[in-house]
């Protein structure tokens, strides 16, 4: 029969026919698997990490189908394994770094302490994440600049993530004169955020006297607000209260300093002393 006919080193037509079979049904496995996974992460994992986690699926069925049909073409696995440890040797060692990578990348996937669009600080970088491999992720800085991270130092590294709450906090400090009305200041304070929208009601500002100092009393001012409307009230807030409490005669204070001359101390002193002793009294 034509497919007992050996083509090369005992290989039949029939288990070439059987190899192409095995390919052709990976093949089809992986794409059912691939869209299986992406209906099932598409609303709980970002389309990024779902693309990643799909091409490793492929890759894995695709490999266990390769050394599925390699006896079947006459390749041996024990030779393959004795040659693929060697080559294994080789890379592992000019490979480490990769690795590594790798497997950060996979803990990132599963932990996901970041997605694409937060503000985040990674080893004293600070950006927008603008992409997430399965090696390393980009941050886009505050400058524009792109910086490649990989991804075991994003692993191992502190990592902070300023939008991964839906709300933040802001604080002033205000220093205001000793002789002006502090309950009054923090009245007109309190009212001033309550005419802000996205000033948050809860968790609700604070408006105290946080402590008397030198040439003030100053008053600590704290605000919620959604994060991605922090920034703008902040900068916009803080200059809306230094008008206002001008505007109610209420000083912002500045540092002063009284300098004693010990000149004018003791002429002062021999001045005054002229004047309580007469001449009648000598």
């Amino acid at each position: 029969m034509i497919f007992d006919k050996i083509l090369w080193s005992g290989v039949t037509v029939l288990d070439v026919l059987k190899s192409v079979l095995i390919l052709f049904l990976a093949v089809v496995l992986t794409r059912v698997l691939t869209l299986y996974t992406r209906r099932l992460l598409k609303d709980r994992v970002d389309k990024d990490q779902v693309g990643i986690i799909t091409k490793v699926i492929s890759y894995a069925i695709v490999f266990i189908a390769l050394i599925s049909i390699l006896p079947l073409l006459g390749i041996p696995l024990k030779g393959l394994a004795l040659t693929g440890g060697i080559v294994g040797i080789i890379l592992g060692f000019a490979s480490q770094t990769v690795v590594s990578n790798f497997i950060s990348g996979l803990f990132l996937i599963i932990e996901k302490p970041v997605k694409i669009g937060d503000q985040v600080e990674i080893d004293g970088i600070t950006g927008f994440v603008e992409d997430v491999h399965i090696i390393s992720m980009t941050l886009r800085t505050y400058e524009g600049i792109f910086v490649r991270i990989p991804n075991q130092t994003v692993f191992t590294t502190k990592l902070t993530n300023f939008t991964g709450n839906t709300v933040r906090r802001f604080e002033y400090t205000v220093g205001i004169r000793y002789s002006d009305d502090a309950s009054q200041a923090i009245k007109l304070v309190k009212d001033l955020i309550d005419t802000y929208p996205f000033a948050l009601v809860e968790p609700a500002p604070q408006v105290f006297v946080d402590n008397l100092g030198d040439n003030s009393v100053n008053l600590l001012v704290r605000v919620w607000a959604p994060v991605t409307e922090w920034y703008a009230l902040k900068m916009k807030m803080l200059w809306d209260i230094k008008a206002m409490l001008e505007q109610n005669g209420i000083e912002i204070a500045f540092p002063q300093r009284t300098h004693w001359f010990a000149n004018s101390i003791k002429c002062e002193g021999l001045a005054q002393k002229n004047k309580q002793t007469s001449p009648g009294d000598r």
